[in-house]
This record gives structure tokens, sequence and C-alpha cells, in this order.
């Protein structure tokens, strides 16, 4: 008997495929009305299903355990689990025991998502059927598929947690920074989980500007550098663009890209990395890297309205993205308006505090920690609104030139269901509020 914990998306695909395949399982989610209850019900996956307080009976005759990537370590029933020496992994570990062709690992604090997305358009490039799946989307168990000739996978640190086995082709750690520390008693242990992945890759690929990750034994590297480099892949600073490397050959400049900043220099390098350990071809990577538009709510260009430019940066949970989105759009705009806020994150702000007071010229709060960071904020006009369009129509009157950016630095729980909410409300008020403006 499995038994799968936790109903929400990641519980409801492994349930469809148990019961596919014939498997018999157990569903547990400690909710009264988790959030994919009314659907299981429709699909008659429910047959042994217990909602409410988890009890030690629900272990019974139970011989593995497939957990949600959202339960912590911490609940009793894992600890109970341990000690009763049952298995517990994640839908990743399962996946890769039916996955019939090579798969990519893609982890890291941020650019994960955008690795992962590019990597794949540059396989459909190159007249490959990749699929991409994992942490950005797709829940792995309902990604498999006969004639895949590869998988790409986003993997979380929750995901990577409850992993024990996995054979991955090749895969790489884009960057660590604090995250989600109310999860993981310390930053150590976030850092440890993020650096499991390599224990899984038989081609180990490296970012050397990544000091957290650059003393991993590498198969193959990648940096942004202004000195000689040693590795297959790198770029170098020319004026206001990058220049490409693959060894000493010139593959393009980021004048030719559609996605901007140093950090999407990164990505764009971690996916020719990764591309080419897998055999594509250089003409392909390249060509897709010049089409790629960058992923929604990840420094998206929006619009541009009397000579402002507006960029949805709504993914910003942390205060590293926010650092990221402002370092990149400075190296373009003179004048930067951020609007910023939400429930802040049980991490140090003071970098942000000390960037924003360097290259923002005015700062428009909102959500639970605008007080807080109003009070942190030096060096630039702050103002607290209630609602992102408020936010919207604030930045709009003090905008003449540059841009307006939306990184909240924060989560988004306090007033959205999500982030992909707070940047559609956001485009929405751009788009609408101001169309007498464009």
């Amino acid at each position: 008997m499995k038994l799968i914990l936790g109903l929400g998306i990641t519980g409801l695909s492994v349930a469809r495929f148990f019961s596919l395949h014939k498997i018999p399982y157990r569903i547990a989610d400690s909710r009264l009305s988790p959030p994919m209850l009314d659907l299981s019900e429709q699909e008659n996956l429910l047959s042994d299903c217990h909602l409410g307080d988890w009890n030690r009976s629900l272990l019974k005759d139970v011989t593995e355990i497939i957990i949600s990537p959202g339960i912590a370590e911490n609940e009793a029933i894992v600890a109970w689990s341990r000690l009763q020496n049952i298995p517990i992994i994640s839908d990743i570990e399962l996946f890769g025991r039916y996955a019939k062709a090579p798969i990519v690992g893609i982890t890291g604090s941020n650019g994960k998502s955008t690795v992962t997305q590019l990597l794949g358009e540059m396989a459909l490039s190159d007249g490959q059927h990749a699929v991409i799946c994992g942490n950005i989307g797709k829940p792995v168990m309902e990604s498999l598929i006969d004639d895949a000739d590869l998988y790409i996978v986003e993997l979380s640190s929750y995901q990577l947690d409850y992993t024990n086995n996995l054979n991955l082709l090749t895969g790489v750690v884009t960057n660590i920074s604090p995250d989600h520390l109310d999860r993981y008693p310390d930053f150590d242990t976030y850092k440890k989980s993020k650096l499991s992945l390599y224990s899984y890759c038989a081609i180990n690929i490296v970012n050397l500007n990544e000091p957290l990750v650059n003393k991993i034994k590498s198969d193959s590297c990648y940096v942004i550098d202004e000195s000689e480099f040693n590795c297959e892949f790198g770029a170098k600073k020319d004026g206001d663009s990058y220049n490409f490397f693959h060894k000493k050959n010139v593959l393009m400049s980021s004048d030719e890209l559609m996605i901007v900043g140093r950090h999407n220099v990164e990505n764009i390098l971690a996916a020719l990395s990764l591309g080419h350990q897998i055999g594509l071809s250089l003409k392909s990577m390249v060509r897709a890297a010049k089409d790629f538009k960058g992923l929604k709510h990840r420094l998206e260009w929006v619009v541009n309205l009397k000579g402002v430019d507006y960029f949805n940066d709504s993914k910003s949970t942390n205060s590293i993205s926010t650092i990221t989105a402002i370092n990149a759009l400075s190296e373009k705009y003179k004048s930067l308006i951020l609007i910023a806020g939400g429930i802040a994150k049980n991490e140090d702000y003071s970098e942000m505090f000390q960037l924003i007071s360097e290259k923002i010229d005015a700062v428009i709060l909102i959500g639970e920690s605008a007080t807080l960071f109003s009070q942190r904020i030096n060096g630039c006009p702050v103002s607290i609104v209630e609602s992102i369009e408020q936010a919207v129509i604030s930045s709009k009157s003090i905008a003449k030139e540059g841009a307006i950016l939306l990184s909240p630095g924060c989560a988004s729980f306090d007033m959205f269901v999500d982030f992909n909410e707070r940047g559609e409300v956001f485009k929405r008020h751009v788009l609408e509020d101001n169309k007498d403006f464009i």
C-alpha cells in the first residue's frame, strides 16, 4: 500500500498515476477541504481517503510514502514514518523510476524557471521532443510520455528534500540566496538542500560566478568574466552589453536578445551549457536565445506609455530578486520608480534598502510590510498606498521618463492568491487605467 500525503496538485497527479496503473494507495490530508478535493471526487480517486488530523493508523500496511513538497520535515507523521522505517519519497523520485528518456535537473534560488523554459525552447529549436515539467508548472507524474526525447525538470528545494534517488544526465544550481527560511532551521540547511542536486548528476554544470556553488567539482562550467576564462561557455562585458562565447568563439551579443540584465546573461549561459551537454547544436541554441521573450511575471516588459516603460516582476518574492531587477534595469534607465511590498520573508533586506537609496527615484509601497519598509528606506521619496491600482496611478503621476518596476521582494498572500494574480492585476491596471496616456 502506497500512502499519498497531501491532496494538492502533486498529490492529485500521483493519485491519477496510481489509479491508472492499478497501484493500491491511500490519501491523507490534514485539511478538511484540501484544494484538489472536488476534482479528486469527480475522478473517483478517493476510495481510501482520510481528511483532518493525522494519526498513526494511517501508516497501517503502508510500504512507501509519496509526500507533497509543502509538508515539512517536522510534521509528526514524518517522524512516525521514519521510526517505522517507512521510505518517504518525492514525486520527483517516483517520476525518475518510470521516465524512459534522459532527465535534466535545474534548481536555484532564482533563475531556475527561466533556464528551464529557455532550455526547452532550445531543444525544440533543435528538433527535440523535450518535456518541460516540475516546479515550473506541470507535475512530473502527468508528464510521462513514451515518445519524449528529453525531460527538463525544474526542482524546488522542497522536492529535493524528499528525493533520495534520481538519475540525472546533467543539472545545474543557478545560484543560492536566503529564501524559505521559514521552512528551514538555518541557511546552511537550505543550501545543502539545493546542492544535493549534484549528487544525482552524471555531469555537473557549475556557475563560477556563484560563490556558494563554485567550489563544487564540475564537469563543465560557465562564467561572466572580464579576463580570460577556461569555461566551455562565458560572457564578457562590452560597453553596455555582453558578448557570449563558446570557448573563444563569439556566439552573439546581449543587444540581440529580448531579455535584459546581467542575471539573464547567467541564465542564458546556464541553458547553453546544459544544452551543449545533451547534444543540442550551437546554431539552434543561439536562435532560441535570440527569440526568447522571457517568462511572465519575471522582469516582463508590459508596455511603453508616454516614453515610460512598465515592467512586471511580480515573481520577485525575496530581496535578491528585487536587487537583481533593479540592477538589470538601472543599466538601461536613468530614472526608476519601484513598487514593492507584501509579506516580508525572514531575511535581511538591508542590501535591498541600500540599493533602493542609490538607484531608485521614488518608492511606492503596498501590503503588510509597507510601514516597516518605509522606515528602512532613505534617500528617496516613499509613499504607501492601499492597492496595486493606486500604486499604478501614483507611479504614473511621478514618472516622466525611464521605467516603472513592480518588484515586490515579498510574498503576495496578504493581498492576492499568488504572484501570478498580483502580476496580472498590475498589468491590467497599467493597460486599462492608462489608455489615455498611450
